[in-house]
């Protein structure tokens, strides 16, 4: 009798967990178009490296509504991403992030967690070149919110910073504060 509780239980919970993922987007568009570093932490919500020309059109297809960019328009993407983008009916906003110079700040995590709020439920692309300074900047936003250094280098990495020199970088920072 507890055999057959445990799988009934068991099977109610897997039942469960099929019909909570809410996503409105095609997955399996948006997988199988190679995007770089390609992640997606939450329901509606992706994380990529920089997208092709022929990637924002499978998002847009895909059901992804809005596009944020962490590069700065000094970052040659070799088109004109926003003009494609709008072009596709998709918002475009850009949040330029630099390394180098301090980009990865609370400031730039507010203004991101901020538009992933207005957005929510939507559809959105949060990408820079490679995913690293989004994974950055959710670490920031996870440490302000009193998360522990290593949780929230944790959540960074599954957003995708997978870059160990840049998690040193945030990591020092963290601990800075």
């Amino acid at each position: 009798m507890k055999t057959l509780l445990r799988f009934n239980t068991a099977a109610l919970i897997l039942l469960l967990a099929a019909c909570v993922n809410t996503s409105s987007l095609d997955m399996n568009a948006l997988s199988a178009a190679e995007i770089n570093n390609f992640r997606a932490p939450e329901a509606d919500v992706l994380s990529t490296g920089q997208p092709t020309a022929e990637q924002l059109r499978v998002m847009a297809n895909s059901g992804v509504r809005h596009v944020i960019s962490l590069r700065p328009e000094a970052e040659d993407t070799g088109f004109d991403e926003e003009a494609m983008v709008e072009a596709l009916g998709m918002s475009f906003t850009r949040i330029p992030v630099s390394v180098g110079d301090g980009g990865i700040n609370g400031e730039n995590a507010q203004s991101l967690q901020a538009l992933l709020a207005e957005f929510e439920g939507e559809g959105v692309v949060v990408h820079c070149a490679t995913g690293n300074r989004v994974g950055a900047l959710i670490s920031v936003s996870e440490f302000a919110e009193g998360n522990g250094l290593e949780a929230s280098i944790s959540e960074g990495a599954r957003w995708g910073m997978t870059s160990e020199r840049l998690q040193g970088i945030v990591r020092q920072n963290l601990s800075a504060n």
